[in-house]
């Protein structure tokens, strides 16, 4: 997510700042991430089921198998509302920002039934 609403506040309420002070704010912006090296890997998820209440966003990830007719949910995040807009806004920068580099995204092809929203080439499971 960009900061430019931040940016724009203080254009508008504080205009006197110098670059110097601009650059400084800029810096305490900034956010470190620890990546704890048993999440670095990352977890596959080839389905998203996503609901809500008045005050949350509940994204669950999950994985589906081919031939198979249930998910397995491998993490649950919960968002408040600003958060998930927040998110919505950075994936859909970032989609494009693929789309400019790698082409349009397309969706498979093959006959994908309503019922299971995902694709898979191949034989189907069996056991």
């Amino acid at each position: 997510m960009t900061s430019e609403p931040y940016l724009n506040w203080i254009s508008i309420n504080d205009n006197h700042l110098t670059t110097a002070a601009m650059a400084q704010e800029e810096k305490k912006k900034k956010l470190n991430i620890d990546l704890p090296e048993e999440l670095a890997s990352g977890t596959y998820s080839n389905l998203a089921v996503i609901t809500h209440s008045p005050v949350e966003f509940v994204v669950d990830f999950a994985q589906v198998m081919p031939g198979m007719n249930q998910a397995q949910v491998r993490s649950r995040i919960i968002l408040a509302p600003h958060h998930a807009k927040r998110l919505l806004h950075a994936l859909t920068e970032n989609v494009k920002r693929f789309e400019q580099q790698q082409g349009p995204i397309q969706p498979p092809k093959g006959n994908q039934d309503p019922a299971m929203p995902l694709t898979f080439s191949g034989p189907q499971g069996e056991a």
